[in-house]
């Protein structure tokens, strides 16, 4: 079980968006809610892509509770080692939000900044889109294995929507196999619907957590 606590209230595939200028750079911050590595990674590549003619895609990540330094990431993406993913990362981690990534996009104006200027830049951008993120509260939840067949698929989605419950990763190699996130308060519910549908053959195994 994990505790409360805020993240961003963004819907998946969803994001906010801020923008400055400065000195003639512009720098666009982009953040989403993540709640693992590779949902940052995913949501990264997103706006790279986006953004592939952008001079910058710099980034960072942290993936857990705010200021757990277990699940971040971070880089520079070609600017001066130090000036961009790593302050970045800092404003995240001193925030109050967790579960969230941001990719600062530059648009080098042609004026040349520094290294603290740099610091300054890509901080302050991503302190711009904390200061305009919506957050709400993480519930309380549990974490589940779950392994189904895949004709079993959409009841296990209709469940997980019913539960307001979250895909943390899957793996279609052999059967279905998700890990979820569910609020406590309607795991034991989701758990019942399930294996009731299945007739008792999903595979769910709860995941403790310190």
């Amino acid at each position: 079980m994990t505790d409360a606590y805020k993240v961003p209230d963004l819907a998946p595939g969803a994001f906010h968006r801020a923008e400055e200028t400065v000195r003639r750079s512009r720098f666009i911050v982009t953040m989403a809610r993540v709640s693992s590595p590779e949902e940052a990674k995913a949501f990264i590549d997103r706006i790279r892509e986006e953004h592939a003619g952008a001079t910058h895609n710099c980034w960072a990540y942290n993936a857990g509770a705010p200021g757990d330094t277990a699940q971040v990431g971070a880089s520079d993406d070609g600017e001066p080692k130090g000036t961009a993913g790593r302050p970045m990362l800092t404003a995240l981690l001193h925030s109050d939000v967790g579960e969230v990534a941001a990719v600062v996009t530059r648009y080098f104006g042609g004026i040349l900044l520094g290294t603290g200027g740099l610091v300054r830049a890509y901080q302050g951008s991503v302190k711009l889109g904390l200061e305009g993120l919506p957050v709400t509260l993480r519930e309380d939840m549990r974490r589940f294995v779950v392994s189904i067949e895949p004709h079993q698929v959409s009841d296990f989605q209709h469940f997980l929507a019913e539960a307001r419950g979250r895909v943390q990763s899957s793996d279609f190699r052999f059967d279905a196999t998700f890990e979820v996130l569910v609020p406590s308060d309607e795991a034991d519910a989701f758990v019942e619907r399930l294996l009731e549908a299945t007739a008792g053959e999903a595979l769910i195994d709860p995941i403790d957590e310190e």
